[in-house]
Parts: structure tokens; C-alpha cells; sequence
């Protein structure tokens, strides 16, 4: 057999972020002064004030990332273009609008204060509260103001290009309220006056493709037979083909200002609650690009509950170091374990459920066509001459993916209905967080917003293999291809993944009547590849024991309302902070 691959790239890949890695946490600022220092390097400006008791209660609760704090400021920036007095009065004002809701810090105590009286929504208050528990430590440090929170998952605050780069043609001041900056009365969701990905498209520069009408009145229904990617395979059989390439990092930076055609792929964009298209203040949990959310830690990382805790234990209340359904390396299937909801998107327009992220993925996994996947592996007993076999896609779905729909939720919005969904993708019962464990791959995908049971998956010993566009939080903070395996939206090099790490699954070796197939199977799996998966899962759970933690959470809300407190003065230079 011909090898196809010499250096296989997910070697260098890994090797690039580990050495990315390093260089970033020991680089962290290791005295004050030294943080001072490189926060006015990073942001030309100084420090606000408070910082010296942020350095204290950081270096207390031995907070790794001191200085990795650039999506926490770019978040911010847009709101030094208007003044304290502005921000304080919008801060308030966009409370009012439906599920939002603030947290108020007056002498040093907060409360949560619902203002939209009148609208129902089942998801009020949670995410507030969770942010009110962050800021308990150190909430008696910091002086009166106000943080709107986001009830939802979706991200709400979408200003249209113009609007941000031309300011006469925005309301500056909001003292007439908000409806006078809106342009009238804001409603919750959207009618028939337009959609997501009208408002996103509009936030991209004049002449960009996604400015072209020809992206927003496509038939909604002209992409349904096909996916984002392509299941056909036409490679030869010695050709890695075109599933044999892997992302640096996730697609949390996708341009779909010039790439608007890729918008179809993901639900963000077909969400049913209406954007606000002015510059206001929004604390949400994730931020797709586009969006002017400010990223808060999601308030299920930092509870514990059944659903989103790696290690709860619900019946002592406590959280326990090893979950009880853990299993140990050398037991874990060598399997991609998803379950989950329908989940992913609204339905405004509707008809594009079947592109949503999670469909996609299902569909994938769950095909039983006759149609062939190219899989590049080492084929045993060597681990340095890689092959490419041509493998159906229905047997590498079988050996390799446990994956399946749990719960529809409106399936009413999927062309065809019930009975499409179930023709097109595997269902299966709900099964407890712990069951995870069991297997060695699991995948985070994106659902109405970022996933919430990421931080358990990176506390056990099994690996992500997550698919995301959102950037949250600790995005700063992680590496991709060392704390977990980015995979991208089209999710075709997930076989090719489990290949390398893996090694050939049997119909893989069948496809080429491999000598290998006389090895017993655990001798097909290569020893190197092994490692390395495990090498990750290692450190993704020693990342979430030292950088997840909710102490960590809480430094980063601390910095943040720092920062914010210094944004909502009247006098801002008053706010800064100088050893």
C-alpha cells in the first residue's frame, strides 16, 4: 500500500498550540507593577480603579491569567464613544425592553429589578442572579451602578454599520427615552418586518457581499436536500481527500460579511427574539461575531445542577472531585458520544431547520447511505505510513458514532414535521450527564447559544471535540488542540479525528483488505495517537481545576465591573489606577 501522508497535521498542530500555550502562561504578569505595566502596553491607557484590590484577590485565590483580559476590553470598547452620564441613563433604559433584566449595585449591596412588567418569560432572573453571586466577594469594594442582563442565551445587540461609524445618523442622546434612540416601540420578537440575519448583515461595511439583497431573498427552501457539507466522496482511494483538514481553532471567527451563503448553516441567525439596533449595554453569556453583547461567565458554569455539573451530587448536595459515573481511560469507548435536543435556532423565516448545526451534525452521523467517506490513518503495525481508504459512511457511522436526538422541540418548524425529523436523524432516550463518561470523544455543539455542559466535559477525562461560533468568557484563556479538539462547522474531518487518535476502524481495513486485519484490535490502535488523545484530556481537566474554576469566574466578573464602573463616571480619568 501506498502511503498517502507523511507528517500527519494534527501533530504540528498540536505541537503549535502546546508551544502557544506555554509561552502564554509564562508570560502572566508576576507583581503589580508588572501588570500595570502591561495592561497601559495593551490597551494604552491605564488601569481603573480598584485594580490593586483586584491583583490582591487574584494573587489570593492564585489566579492563573492575570493580563488575558483582550475580549473583556474589546467587548467594552464601543461604549467609551459615548459618555458616562449616556451610558448610566442607556444602562437603565434597556432594562425595560423584555427579558433583560438588571442588577443593581447601590452602597456596596446588589438586587435583581425586573422592569418589563407584564411580560412572561420562563428564563427571568437566572442568568442575573448567577452574575449577582459572582460579584458577592467583592460587591461591598465597588460603587453604585447598573448591569443589564441578558435572560436569554441568543445574543440581542446588533447596530447597523452606519450607525457605528457615522454617528449623525443615531440618536446620541437618550434622554427622551428609549423608544426615541430605537426609532418607536420595541417588540419582543420579530413579525414580518424582517430577521436576524437582516439586522446582522446590515452590521457588516457597505460593499461587503452580505450587503447584496441577492443573500436575503434566496428561497428559503433551495438548500433542504443538501447539507453544508458534501457526503459524496469523489478522492481516490489514494488521496487524503477533502475531510483530511483540520481547523487551528473554532469558527467563532467565520466572516460571513463576505461569506454570507455559510450564514444558512447556523440557527443564531434564525433566532425569533428581535435584536435591538442601537448601542445599548447587554451582558450575555457567548458573543457571535457581529454581535455587541458584553460576554459574562454562563451562570451554569457556575452553579451546580444535574444537567451541567461534571461531579454533582444532587442527592448530598455537594460537588464531588470524580463524578461517580467516571470511567477510567483504558475503559472509554473509542466512540463520539452527543445527546441533545432539537435545539439550535428559532424558526424566522422558517424552512432552514434543516441546516441548523445540530441537524446537520445528526444527519451526518446518524447516515445509512450507501455513499463513502476517505479516511486517512496508520495502518497498523506501522504508526509513521498513512493510507487512505474509502470506507461507507453507514459502517463508520456505526462502529464509530453514538449519537442521537432526545426531545424534539417544535418540530413543527421542520419541513415535513415529526415524521421528517425521525426519518433523518436518530432518536434516543435521555440518558443522565454521566454517561459521558463512558466515551472518549464528546462533542459540544452549539444549541439556541453557546453549550453549557462544555466545562464538564473539560472536567472529565474524556475529550471535547467542540464545534462552536460563539467566543465566551475564558476564550483568552483555553487552546484549542490542547484543552480540547476543535472541529469545524462542516464537521467533515470528525472521521479523520478518530482515525488519527483512534486508529482504523474495521471497515476501514476491510475497505483496503489490509494485512492489519489478522492483528487482534487492540493492537490496531496506534500507541502514539492514544497518547496524545489522552494528553488532552488531561489537560483540559487540569485547566478547568485551575483556570475554570468559579473563583476564576469571579476574578473575571471583578475586572469586568471594574472596568465598567470606570466606563459609567462621569469623569473618567477620576477612575483610573496609579501605583
Amino acid at each position: 500500500m501506498k502511503s498517502v501522508v507523511k507528517e500527519h497535521p494534527i501533530e504540528k498542530l498540536m505541537e503549535d498550540a502546546e508551544e502557544k500555550y506555554r509561552a502564554k502562561v509564562g508570560s502572566q504578569s508576576k507583581t503589580l507593577r508588572a501588570a500595570v505595566d502591561e495592561y497601559k502596553r495593551r490597551h494604552k491607557r491605564p488601569p481603573p480603579k480598584g485594580f490593586d484590590l483586584w491583583w490582591k484577590f487574584a494573587q489570593q485565590y492564585n489566579v492563573k491569567m492575570v493580563d488575558e483580559y483582550d475580549g473583556l476590553i474589546e467587548d467594552l470598547a464601543p461604549f467609551w464613544e459615548i459618555s458616562g452620564e449616556e451610558l448610566r441613563r442607556r444602562s437603565i433604559q434597556v432594562g425595560e425592553l423584555p427579558s433583560i433584566d438588571l442588577v443593581r449595585l447601590r452602597d456596596g449591596k446588589s438586587s435583581t429589578v425586573n422592569m418589563h412588567h407584564g411580560f412572561q418569560d420562563s428564563e427571568v432572573s437566572a442568568r442575573a442572579h448567577g452574575f449577582r453571586a459572582m460579584m458577592s466577594k467583592f460587591e461591598n469594594t465597588l460603587p453604585d451602578m447598573d448591569f443589564p442582563i441578558n435572560a436569554k442565551a441568543e445574543g440581542r445587540v446588533l447596530v447597523p454599520w452606519e450607525h457605528r461609524h457615522r454617528p449623525n445618523l443615531t440618536v446620541q442622546d437618550s434622554s427622551a427615552g428609549i423608544a426615541s434612540v430605537l426609532g418607536g416601540e420595541f417588540r419582543a420578537d420579530w413579525g414580518d418586518d424582517g430577521n436576524v440575519w437582516e439586522a446582522w448583515r446590515r452590521t457588516c461595511p457597505p460593499g461587503t457581499s452580505a450587503r447584496q439583497l441577492y443573500s436575503s431573498v434566496r428561497d428559503p427552501f433551495s438548500a433542504q436536500s443538501t447539507d453544508f457539507y458534501s457526503t459524496l466522496d469523489s478522492s481516490s482511494a489514494t488521496a487524503p481527500g477533502i475531510d483530511f483538514s483540520f481547523v487551528a481553532n473554532t469558527s467563532s471567527h467565520v466572516d460571513y460579511c463576505h461569506s454570507p451563503q455559510a450564514h444558512y448553516t447556523q440557527g443564531h441567525f434564525f433566532s425569533d427574539w428581535r435584536s435591538i439596533p442601537a448601542l445599548y449595554p447587554v451582558f450575555s453569556p457567548a458573543k457571535a461575531k457581529g454581535f455587541l453583547d458584553i460576554k459574562i461567565p454562563s451562570h451554569y458554569y457556575y452553579g451546580s445542577t444535574q444537567r451541567y455539573t461534571y461531579g454533582w451530587d444532587p442527592i448530598n448536595l455537594e460537588l464531588k472531585s470524580v463524578d461517580p459515573m467516571e470511567v477510567p481511560w483504558e475503559n472509554k469507548m473509542d466512540k463520539v458520544f452527543w445527546r441533545g435536543a432539537t435545539t439550535g435556532g428559532g424558526n424566522h423565516p422558517p424552512g432552514f431547520a434543516p441546516q441548523f448545526q445540530r441537524h446537520r451534525f445528526l444527519r451526518m452521523a446518524s447516515d445509512k447511505s450507501s455513499n463513502n467517506r476517505t479516511v486517512t490513518f496508520a495502518d497498523p503495525p506501522s504508526s509513521s505510513r498513512y493510507v487512505a481508504a474509502r470506507v461507507p459512511v453507514a459502517k463508520l457511522n456505526e462502529e464509530l458514532m453514538d449519537t442521537a436526538f432526545v426531545k424534539a422541540v417544535a418540530p413543527g418548524g421542520y419541513p415535513g414535521g415529526m415524521q421528517a425529523l425521525l426519518e433523518a436523524h436518530r432518536f434516543g432516550d435521555s440518558v443522565p450527564l454521566g454517561r459521558h463518561w463512558a466515551y472518549k470523544y464528546l462533542v459540544d455543539l452549539d444549541g439556541m447559544s453557546y453549550s453549557g455542559r462544555f466545562m464538564a466535559f473539560l472536567a472529565s477525562d474524556s475529550v471535547p471535540v467542540k464545534a462552536t461560533v460563539y467566543d465566551e468568557y475564558f476564550s483568552d484563556w483555553i487552546q484549542p488542540w490542547v484543552h480540547f479538539i476543535p472541529l469545524s462547522s462542516s464537521y467533515r474531518e470528525m472521521y479523520n479525528i478518530i482515525a488519527y487518535f483512534s486508529g482504523p476502524t474495521q471497515s476501514a481495513l476491510e475497505s483496503l483488505n489490509s494485512t492489519s486485519l489478522e492483528l487482534p484490535k487492540d493492537r490496531r490502535r496506534p500507541v502514539e495517537g492514544d497518547v496524545r488523545l489522552r494528553r488532552i484530556a488531561r489537560a483540559g481537566k487540569q485547566w478547568k481545576q485551575t483556570m475554570g474554576r468559579t473563583i476564576d469566574m469571579e476574578a473575571y466578573v471583578y475586572r469586568l465591573c471594574l472596568e465598567w464602573a470606570r466606563l459609567q463616571a462621569d469623569d473618567r480619568d477620576s477612575m483610573n489606577y496609579s501605583l
